[in-house]
C-alpha cells in the first residue's frame, strides 16, 4: 500500500505514539471522582483543569504545527513528550487547584499539542500519495483509538491497585516510551505538482479568505465539545443514574474499541466519497444517538449501546477534516492549518469539559449540556454540507 519501508515505519511510529498519547489522555475522566473526593473539590475544579488542558492544547497547536512544518516532526514530538510526562508526574502530586491547573492544564495541554493528530497525521499526509492519504490518516487515527480502548481498563486497574497518584506515575512512564520511538519519524514528503514553496503568510491568507475553512473549523468545535464532555463526565453521569463505576469505564472502553473501526472506515470512505458530506452525515447521526440515549430509559445495556454507537462516530471526524484541509490547501503547511482548525476543536473541548462541571455544580444535573450537544450537532451537519472538496488556487498541492 505504501511507497517505501521508510513510509511504513513512519506510519507505525506515528500510530504507536498516538496510541500512547491519546490512550493516557482518554482515561483522565477516571481521576475526577477520586481526586475530587480526596481534596474536597467540586466537580468544576477538575473539569476546569481538563478544560484548561484542552484550551492550552488548542492555543499551542497552530504554533507547534508551524514549528513541525518548518523544523521537522522529530524535535517537535520529543519536546512535547517530555512536557507531557512532566505534567503527569506533577499531577500525581497535585494537592491544590493551582498545581492541578499547572500540571493537568498547562504542561499536559502543551504536551498533547505535539504528540497528537495535527502534527502526526500531517507528517503522514505529506509522506503518502494523495490517493492513499485519507486511508493512511484513518489507520493512524485507528491506532490512537486502540490506545483509548486499552488504557481505560488498564488505568482503572492501576487506580484500584496503586491509587490515583500511583496510576498517574505509571502513566508518566508510559509517555516516556514515546522518546525512543522518535527516530522512526523520518519524514519523506511526496513530490508535489509545482517546484515553488508557498510562503507561510500566503497560506494563512489563503485559508483565512476561504469560508469553507471556517465552516470546517466550526464543525470541529462541536466535535470537541461533545467528546470532552462525554469523556470527562459520562462516568459520573452514569453513577448519578444509579449505574456502577465499572459501567462508565466499560462504556468509555467501548467508545475506544469501536472508534478503531470508526476511524479506519472513515479514512476508507474519505478516499471514495465527499469528505464534507461524510462529516455532515456523521454529525447528524451523533445528534440522533445522543437524543436516543438521554430520552429513552437508561439501563446498563443502553449505556453500552451508546458507547458502541458513539465509538463509531467518535474520532471519525479527524481523518475526514484533516483530509479535506489537505485537499483544499495542499500539504506544505498542513500541520499549521490543521492546527488552526484543531484550535476550534479545543475551544469546543474547553466549553464541553468546563460547562459540564459548572452546570452540574449549579443545577445537580447534566441535562442542559446534553441538549446543547444535540443542537450543536445539527448545526455542524449544516456547516459541512455546502463545502466543495476542490483544491483552492494558490495552494501547494500534492
Amino acid at each position: 500500500m505504501f511507497t517505501s519501508k521508510k513510509t511504513a515505519w513512519l506510519l507505525l511510529g506515528s500510530a504507536i505514539i498516538l496510541a500512547l498519547s491519546l490512550g493516557v489522555r482518554h482515561a483522565f475522566g477516571l481521576f475526577l471522582q477520586p481526586m475530587s473526593l480526596e481534596f474536597g473539590w467540586g466537580r468544576e475544579t477538575f473539569a476546569f483543569a481538563i478544560a484548561l488542558q484542552n484550551l492550552i492544547w488548542g492555543l499551542a497547536q497552530p504554533f507547534v504545527g508551524a514549528f513541525a512544518d518548518r523544523y521537522g516532526v522529530r524535535p517537535t514530538v520529543l519536546v512535547s513528550a517530555l512536557a507531557y510526562a512532566l505534567g503527569l508526574w506533577l499531577m500525581s502530586a497535585a494537592a491544590t487547584p493551582g498545581m492541578l491547573y499547572l500540571s493537568t492544564g498547562l504542561l499536559i495541554g502543551f504536551g498533547l499539542s505535539g504528540t497528537s493528530f495535527a502534527v502526526l497525521l500531517s507528517v503522514v499526509g505529506r509522506s503518502v500519495v494523495p490517493e492513499k492519504r485519507s486511508m493512511a490518516m484513518g489507520i493512524a487515527s485507528a491506532a490512537g483509538s486502540f490506545g483509548q480502548f486499552a488504557m481505560l481498563p488498564g488505568t482503572l486497574g492501576l487506580i484500584q491497585w496503586l491509587g490515583w497518584a500511583g496510576a498517574l506515575t505509571v502513566c508518566a512512564m508510559l509517555i516516556m516510551l514515546i522518546v525512543p520511538l522518535v527516530p522512526m519519524l523520518r519524514e519523506k514528503p511526496v513530490q508535489t505538482t509545482g517546484g515553488q514553496r508557498q510562503a507561510l503568510g500566503s497560506a494563512l491568507l489563503e485559508a483565512g479568505r476561504h469560508a469553507p475553512f471556517w465552516w470546517l473549523s466550526l464543525g470541529y468545535f462541536v466535535c470537541g465539545f461533545q467528546v470532552v464532555f462525554i469523556g470527562v463526565h459520562l462516568p459520573s453521569y452514569l453513577i448519578d443514574q444509579q449505574l456502577s463505576a465499572q459501567t462508565g469505564t466499560t462504556v468509555l472502553a467501548l467508545v475506544g474499541l469501536f472508534n478503531i473501526a470508526g476511524t479506519w472506515v472513515a479514512g476508507w470512505l474519505g478516499g471514495r466519497f465527499s469528505k464534507p458530506r461524510l462529516l455532515a452525515l456523521l454529525y447528524l447521526t451523533r445528534s440522533l444517538v445522543i437524543s436516543l440515549f438521554i430520552f429513552l430509559p437508561l439501563s446498563e445495556t443502553s449505556a453500552w449501546l451508546f458507547g458502541i454507537a458513539m465509538g463509531l462516530l467518535w474520532l471519525s471526524t479527524v481523518p475526514l477534516t484533516n483530509g479535506t484541509i489537505a485537499t483544499l490547501f495542499g500539504v506544505q503547511h498542513l500541520s499549521m492549518l490543521a492546527g488552526i482548525a484543531f484550535l476550534f476543536h479545543q475551544l469546543g473541548s474547553f466549553a464541553g469539559g468546563w460547562l459540564g462541571g459548572w452546570v452540574y455544580d449549579h443545577s445537580g444535573s447534566y441535562q442542559l449540556v446534553w441538549h446543547i450537544s444535540i443542537i450543536l450537532s445539527l448545526m455542524a451537519a449544516l456547516l459541512n454540507l455546502p463545502i466543495k472538496e476542490q483544491p483552492i488556487a494558490g495552494g501547494h498541492h500534492a
